[in-house]
């Protein structure tokens, strides 16, 4: 067992509408600023910090009890932590994990996020439920003695979650190449938006050669592999201002490619059917999402991150405005009747607004790969 950090240094969360929260420092001290939103996931902490789709976010874990197990090298999802910062009630004194490589409070203090613990995050969550996610910031160290008029000035100038592309700043700056860990199907053109490396592990399980390319690449850069499908990935921001990779796609679906889309995938892969997109008020984030499959009528638990949703017809099949024939929802979150897939019937293309490679469970649509594999394999066998 490890010993954890105790702190008693003050603490402040702040939301734009003016309510606050004190409590301690947790990791790093100083200020963030970001856009408040609640994980409901009793379990994957750390995939949920490493998750590069949190970007520009202060995550409120709403199970009270976090850093149990501590941190390790196995199951972080990217190079990084990405969460702008981090609020939990009672963060554990003890790591007590046999994997367990270090404490979560020294990984948060190591990587400069600032936190806050000993606040109801019960009170937090209802608040933002009943008002939606909202800009926020953690002040500690010098910043918590700051005016209470100054601390709220800060916030209430900080950017907006709607209208941003984020892409460059989470997406690889250099293509990698991971090869197939079975026998190989062909090479598979994965869009870096903020991937994840579950993701990328059971694509190459599926025989897939992965060529994960930067965010930038340009249709002829993607060409040039000689794909024989396209994939794109999580990510954070609104994709009302991803035009750029709307265009890119457009021209994959116009080459006949298969693709595949998770999550914010699924919201670009709806902008370029011709859908719009929305904000949601609260979005969905843990992994208790119950999300039925439209054609089975099959429901499946499901990992959610996600602010923004397509805005699509359920229950009918339409013409995509874009031109790309007949597109139907798969799948619709039975919470509050959101579009959590879609599936193109005169193309090779669907696409699921959760995330089936979630590492900590559940696994319920892990199948969805196999899916795209035999969505690729029949794309060759009819050429």
């Amino acid at each position: 067992m490890k010993e954890g950090r105790v702190s008693f240094d003050p603490a402040v969360l702040v939301l734009e509408d003016g309510t606050r929260y004190s409590g301690r420092a947790y990791g790093a001290r100083g200020r963030t600023l970001g856009e408040v939103v609640f994980a409901t996931g009793m379990t994957g902490y750390q995939e949920t910090l490493t998750d590069p789709s949190y970007a520009g976010q202060i995550v409120v874990m709403t199970a009270p009890h976090i850093g149990n197990t501590g941190v390790n090298d196995e199951d972080t999802e990217s190079s990084r932590i990405w969460v702008s910062g981090f609020v939990v009630r009672d963060p554990s004194r003890v790591v007590s994990n046999f994997r367990a490589t270090g404490s979560l409070d020294d990984q948060l203090v190591t990587e400069a996020v600032v936190g806050i613990s000993g606040i109801d995050t019960r009170a937090v969550t209802r608040r933002l439920r009943d008002a939606g996610s909202m800009r926020g910031g953690v002040f500690s160290g010098a910043d918590a003695a700051l005016d209470a008029d100054a601390q709220l000035e800060i916030v209430r100038a900080a950017g907006q979650m709607a209208g941003q592309n984020l892409s460059s700043q989470v997406s690889t700056v250099d293509g990698y190449v991971v090869a197939a860990t079975t026998a190989s199907i062909g090479r598979l053109a994965v869009l870096d938006l903020g991937v994840k490396t579950s993701t990328i592990n059971y694509l190459a399980e599926r025989g897939f050669d992965v060529h994960v390319m930067p965010q930038s690449v340009s249709i002829t850069e993607l060409l040039a592999i000689d794909p024989v499908a396209v994939f794109y990935s999580n990510g954070p921001g609104d994709p009302a201002a991803s035009d750029g990779h709307v265009s890119l796609l457009q021209e994959v679906l116009k080459k006949g490619l298969p693709f595949f889309g998770i999550c914010f995938g699924n919201q670009l892969l709806g902008r370029a059917l011709g859908y719009g997109t929305y904000k949601l008020p609260f979005g969905h984030r843990g992994i208790n999402q119950p999300v039925v499959d439209v054609a089975t009528g099959r429901t499946e638990i499901t990992s959610h991150n996600h602010g923004f949703a397509v805005d699509a017809p359920i229950g009918v099949i339409s013409d995509s405005p874009a031109g790309f024939g007949r597109v139907e929802v798969s799948h619709v979150n039975l919470n509050d009747n959101v579009v959590e897939g879609l599936n193109a019937l005169d193309i090779p293309a669907f696409s699921v607004q959760y995330h089936p490679e979630a590492a900590a469970g559940p696994h319920d649509a892990n199948y969805l790969f196999d899916r795209f594999r035999d969505l690729v394999l029949k794309s060759k066998d009819s050429k």
